[in-house]
Formats: C-alpha cells, structure tokens, sequence
C-alpha cells in the first residue's frame, strides 16, 4: 500500500470515527430528552440532598445523563405536580442539610403552595437532622426511620481564623477596611471574634433561631414557646420523637403506601429524576408570556467566569453581563427576575453589573431576587433593581469594603530566600508580596478604600430611595438575615423566585395568575453548542453538581483561598465574611 493511499485510509477511518461518534452523542441526546410516561395514581418522590446548587453546573453531560437536582428544578416538580391530575401526592425526602437556610426556606415555601392543591404531601427522614426536620415540618406528616435519632439541636455557625497560622510562617496580613463590621479579612488579621464581628453573629444566629422555631411551631401547630424546650431537650430517640409529638410514625419507605393518606389506592412510583424531565407544557401549566430568570451565581470577578481551583461557581461579570443585555434587548421578554446567590467579590466587576441592571431597568422591569446569599457585591448588584426579594434566612446587607494583602517576606526569610526589588515610581512597591504598607502606602489604600465605600452607599441610597446617612446605619459592613433587612428597607418583600416572579409580572402589567414562559440564562447549551464546546476547551461552568457535598473543612479552605486565588492584589472586596454552618 503506498503513502498517498495509507494516509487518505487513515482520514477516512478518522471521519468516519468523528461521524460515529457524532451519531452516537445525538441518538443518546434525543433519546434523554424524550419525556418520560407518568401514570395515573402516580406518586412523586421528591430526594432533596445536601449542599443543593442553585442551578445545574454539568451543562455538558447534563443533556446525555440527566440533570441533577438543583433548588430550581426541586421547586420546578412541586409546581407541576401541583396541577398534574396523574400525580395523587408526594413523598419528601430530605436526605441532607444545605449550607445555609435560603434555599431550605426556598424549598419549603414551594411545600406549602404544593400542599394548597389539597393533595396529600408527606415527609420521610431517613435521619432527622435540625434543618431536615424544618423542611419536613412543611408537610402533612412527618415519617421517621426506627432507627434514626431525631438530632433537633437548634443552630450553630463557626468561624475560623488563621492568623495564628500565618504568624507561625512568617507572614503578616496586611489588611484595610471601611465599616466597623466588615470583618472579612478577620479570619487573616486576627484569632478570633471582634467586639462587632461576634455582635452580628449572635445577632444573625438569634434571628435564624427564632425562624427554626417559628416555622416548626407552624408546621406541627405547636406554642413556639414549646418549641424552644423541646429544641433544649434534643436529640431525641425515635420513640421518645414520637411521644413528643415531632413525628407522626416510625417506619420504613417501603411502609410508607400502607399508611395515611396513601393506604386507599394503588400507586404507582415516580422518582423526581424521571419527572423533572416532563415538561410544564405537557401539565398545561406555562403560557406564551415570557420572563427572563437570569443566573447570578458564585464569586464576583472580571471577566467571563466559570469554576475556582476548589470546584466553586465564579460569576464572570463579563458573561452576566452580556446574559442581562440579551434579555433587556429581547422584546418578548417581558421583564428580568435576577436570581443572585453570591457572597460578593470583586468592587469593580461588581459595579459593571450594577451597570447592566441600571441600563436593563430603563426598558423593562428588573427584580432582583435574593438565595442563601446576596451580600457585599450581591448586594451590590441587586440594588440597582425595581424591587428586591430575599427568603427570611437570607444573608444579605453587608455593604462595605475590603482589601489588602498577606505580606510573605518573613516566610521567605525563615526558609533562607532573599527577594530584592527594582522599581520605578512613588508607589510601584504599593502591592509588594514581601514588604507590608508603609505609612503612606496604608494612607493611600484607605483612600481609595473609602471611596469605593462612599459610591457604594451612595447607589445604594439611590437604589432603595434613601438618604447617605441612613444607609449608612445599617451599613458599615453588617450581615443582616432577610427578616431584619425587609425591616431595615434594604429589601422590598420576603420570599423566594415564585414571589419574585409574581412580582415581575406585576410590575410588567400581568395578572399574577398569568402563566409564562420562564427563560433561563445563561441559555442552555444546544446540542450543536455541546458538539463545538467539547472540542474548543473553553473555560466555563462545566464543573459537575452531583456530589457537591464540601466537608466542612474543605469549605473553610475554600471560603479563605477565594480572595487569594481571583482576585488580583490589593483589589478592592465588596465581600462578606465566611459563615460556616454545621
């Protein structure tokens, strides 16, 4: 065989491979995307793990395997179920904590409008931890395992601070800072709480406290007063749960259609992951009006986003940007709902944001709606909207500046290396990664520090129709939960996306019973998208979401090497401190 003939079989054999491969990537899409039959006198399964994201990450596999569950298709199921007549009810099963209490709450209010139908909602706890159990308080009943304590504790949050731990390799973190509360780079600069910093801690876990009980003192039609002493008196063994009246029965899942309200008919089995694939045309519950629910999710930092070293969504200002003017620039769209979940970031890619909102609300409605997190930069970014949404458990405020940086001179001394500089200009050693701030240095710092603190009070007065002053209040870097700041003004209503977008829908001259078309941004990848995509190698949010569960000490590293890692040195921070909770 000659060359020339050798070399055409072997790109044949490799087009021919390419179009195979191809074929076979498009025959698993189509096939996965087919919806799946739901029979009458079905019952939904509804798992809600732990550590639920905000929107599915695994955009490339997603349309091949099947989205994992995230906190919109969880509400997205109970809404369908709601008014399809083949499902008769639905079993709960809270399977894990989530990091914070937004999306509990999320999840919980969509229990409740489900549970308006008159079709019976039921709870399963394979292990009845605090926040499961406030979740599974929504329902009609609450089932528990024979063998599972129920571990009603009440909340705790913690915080680390690794000062101590630079000071033992010779680093020194040198830090600025505009407001009394804005403690995110504590867990740099000290070893523990500050007089403010504990402040607001106990102030938000006492607010999270009285909402734990306020919603089970509902749920179960309990004096909250009861509640408390029965949180003091946890965790409780199964029988000792069933004798105070926390739950309805001791049982097995498989025992779960052999009692009330599910022993009077045959049902038939359905798991959320095959019915989060029907579609909400199919249930008759989606109209020809279309909103925009656009995405705005992770850390703020220039450019186009994606995922972090640690596996963490990144929200490119970039990307959200050009997501904001494809919906305002869209006439069908009707109005923007802007679903943040971030603890802030960068100042100044956070500004460019607010910058879209303000153009993007000159044409049509923007409400911005508030997840487990919408303080600093996500604070930021939603004040420059009509109206502002949060759940009660929301954090969210926390309007202030941080920056600085660690200084490792005294790290490279102790391991015997020298760095010596050259440089030309009055403050070209301004951001030096050895030295810390001289005097002047520090003085120039804080006066860009403060600046950005003063624009940021500002548009935030002009945002919430307030004055300087005032916002400055209630500023000053504070974390406050959703509750306190609808009672501050720092945001209009409590609730989650449902409330947001009947709002929207009011604002944009719709009746709040007008079904619409929800259209998600970033827009989903086509299959053609996915095709390209796979073979450009384009950073972006790609990262997998099934088993996005951090152990607590992998969030703590995380939550410290974020500023490091995305952020350039000395930037100024719109960031709110770490919170860990259990």
């Amino acid at each position: 065989m000659s060359v020339q003939r050798t070399f055409k079989f072997i790109i044949a054999f490799l087009l021919l491979a390419t179009f195979i491969s191809v074929a076979g990537l498009a025959t698993m899409y189509f096939a996965m995307s087919r919806s799946p039959s739901v029979e009458v006198n079905s019952v939904l399964v509804l798992q809600v793990p732990g550590a639920l994201p905000e929107r599915n990450l695994n955009l490339f596999l997603a349309p091949l395997v099947g989205d994992g569950p995230t906190v919109e298709s969880l509400v997205e199921s109970l809404r369908k179920a709601k008014v399809d007549t083949r499902v008769r009810g639905v079993i709960l099963k809270p399977l894990g904590p989530q990091l914070l209490w937004g999306k509990v709450q999320e999840i919980r209010d969509a229990v409740l409008d489900f549970r308006e139908s008159g079709k019976p909602l039921v709870a399963f706890l394979e292990f009845g931890g605090t926040q499961e159990y406030y979740l599974a308080s929504a329902a009609e009943k609450i089932y528990l395992m024979p063998s599972s304590p129920l571990d009603l504790v009440g909340v705790a949050n913690y915080e680390v601070f690794v000062r101590g731990a630079l000071d033992k390799v010779g680093a020194y973190p040198d830090m600025l800072h505009a407001g009394d509360y804005k403690t995110a780079a504590n867990v740099y600069t000290e070893t523990g709480m500050t007089p403010f910093h504990r402040e607001m801690a106990e102030d938000l876990n006492r607010d999270l406290y009285e909402q734990l009980v306020g919603g089970i003192a509902e749920g179960r039609n309990l004096e909250p007063r009861v509640v408390r002493q029965l949180i003091d008196e946890g965790p409780f063994l199964p029988d000792d749960a069933l004798v105070a009246g926390l739950v309805d029965g001791l049982l097995y899942a498989d025992e779960l259609n052999q009692q009330e309200p599910f022993q009077g008919f045959d049902w038939k089995e359905i798991q959320d992951d095959a019915y989060r694939q029907v579609s909400a045309g199919s249930v008759g519950s989606n109209g020809d009006r279309r909103l925009a629910i656009i995405y705005a999710v992770g850390a703020i930092a220039s450019g186009r986003g994606g995922v972090d070293f640690t596996g963490g969504e990144v929200l490119g200002a970039e990307s959200l940007a050009m997501s904001i003017r494809s919906a305002r620039d869209d006439d069908s769209i009707r109005a923007i709902v802007l679903r943040i979940d971030s603890p802030g970031g960068s100042a100044i890619a956070s500004d460019a944001i607010w910058r879209e909102v303000v153009l993007a609300k000159e044409k049509k409605p923007v409400v911005a709606s508030l997840s487990d997190l919408g303080a600093s930069g996500g604070y930021y970014i939603a004040m420059a909207a009509d109206s502002i949404v949060a759940q009660p458990a929301t954090l969210t405020g926390s309007i202030g500046v941080v920056a600085g940086k660690i200084s490792t001179g005294g790290t490279y001394e102790a391991l015997g290396v020298t760095v010596e500089p050259v440089s030309q200009g009055r403050f070209a050693e301004l951001y030096s990664p050895v030295t810390r701030f001289s005097d002047e240095e520090r003085a120039k710092m804080q006066e860009h520090i403060d600046a950005v603190y003063e624009l940021f009070l500002e548009k935030a007065a002009d945002g919430r129709g307030s004055t300087r002053d005032s916002i400055h209040e209630v500023a000053q870097g504070r974390v406050w939960t959703g509750r306190q700041a609808k009672a501050l003004g720092l945001i209009d209503e409590l609730g989650g996306l449902s409330a947001a977008v009947a709002l929207a829908k009011e604002q944009a001259g719709l009746e709040v019973e007008d079904e619409v078309d929800l259209v998600i941004y970033p827009r989903p990848r086509n299959f053609i998208d996915l095709v390209s995509e796979s073979f450009v190698g384009r950073q972006g949010v790609t990262g997998f979401s099934g088993g996005r569960t951090f152990s607590n000490n992998l969030r703590v590293l995380r939550r410290m090497a974020v500023p490091l890692e995305l952020f350039r040195r000395g930037e100024p921070l719109a960031l709110m401190p770490a919170v860990l909770a259990p």
